[in-house]
């Protein structure tokens, strides 16, 4: 067995490979630690064993205060019914300070805690444009490598750049509330424009039947009505996800890996270490910026 490098889940060292075939025997302490190696600067060691796996995953994003934790929990609820693995992705704003997910792993995934087939964890954005973090597609492809069935990816919520997770997710689902002007304020933010699914939460309140409404005649979409607290309308929002994902074609499946490649290539540009000289001379005159652009990807390719 090659040695992809070494790190340790119990007091001896493994292997990368060793990690893999813990992870895969059962060990929730391997999975955690290689999806550290994900996020850390040894991603490209562990990618390089994973095989090729078409990972199926739903998005789920909308403004803070919407109930998207929520509704992750009653869906995981639903797909373990279902006897499927499923894994969570909650993508949090990064620590000022540590560069770790500030809010940790959800309160309300509770209920799935001590069910070794549900996997909850939190990634920090650490400022990638798009609200997801740069570790994320590689933490997909690995789950998806260690036989979870479903990825379930929630998003920070907090307007335009959200609309990345469409690039990764099938579908997108888009969580609002009655009122609050959250149909507006979803419009604005490009929110409707990515979304596969809006649904309508905490819909037994006082104008849910209007927003839902407003919704429909706003969007292109499915428009559902949901109460994830108490399951209600629960089996309709899993039947609509499913059909959506039945309904996928492989042009679909080639934008979206199209827009992964694009935004990730742009935080590597972002990063390049020549931006800041390139920059100057732009600002100073020296060069222009259709110049400089050409200049930073070609220096990209060199590296």
């Amino acid at each position: 067995m090659p040695d992809h490098g070494t790190t340790s889940v119990e007091s001896h060292p493994m292997t990368i490979d060793e990690l893999i075939a813990s992870a895969r025997g059962g060990s929730v302490r391997a999975v955690g630690k290689l999806l550290s190696l994900v996020e850390s600067d040894r991603r490209d060691e562990v990618l390089a064993v994973l095989e090729p796996a078409s990972p199926r995953v739903i998005g789920v994003t909308g403004p803070p205060g919407a109930g998207k934790s929520t509704t992750v929990a009653a869906l995981v609820g639903a797909y373990r019914g279902l006897g499927q693995r499923v894994a969570v992705l909650a993508v949090d704003p990064s620590s000022p300070y540590s560069g770790g997910a500030l809010l940790g792993d959800r309160i309300r995934m509770a209920a799935h805690i001590n069910d070794p087939d549900v996997l909850i964890r939190s990634v920090a954005a650490r400022g990638h444009l798009g609200g997801l973090a740069a570790a994320v597609p590689g933490a997909i492809r690995l789950l998806a490598a260690l036989s979870y069935d479903l990825i379930v990816l929630e998003t920070v919520g907090v307007g335009q750049s959200e609309i990345e997770i469409a690039a990764l997710a099938d579908p997108t689902v888009v969580i609002l509330n009655p009122g609050a002007g959250d149909a507006v304020q979803a419009a604005k933010a490009g929110l409707l424009e990515v979304a596969d699914l809006v649904v309508v939460n905490k819909a037994d309140r006082d104008g849910a039947d209007q927003t839902a409404r407003d919704l429909r005649a706003e969007a292109t979409v499915p428009v559902l009505k949901l109460v994830a607290s108490q399951g209600d309308g629960l089996g309709e929002l899993v039947a609509a996800i499913d059909a959506h994902h039945r309904a996928d074609t492989a042009a679909r499946r080639s934008a979206r890996a199209r827009t992964q490649i694009l935004s990730l290539a742009q935080t590597l540009l972002r990063n390049h270490t020549e931006l800041d000289r390139l920059a100057a001379e732009v600002a100073d005159g020296i060069s222009d910026p259709y110049s400089a652009a050409a200049q930073l990807i070609s220096e990209s390719g060199r590296q």
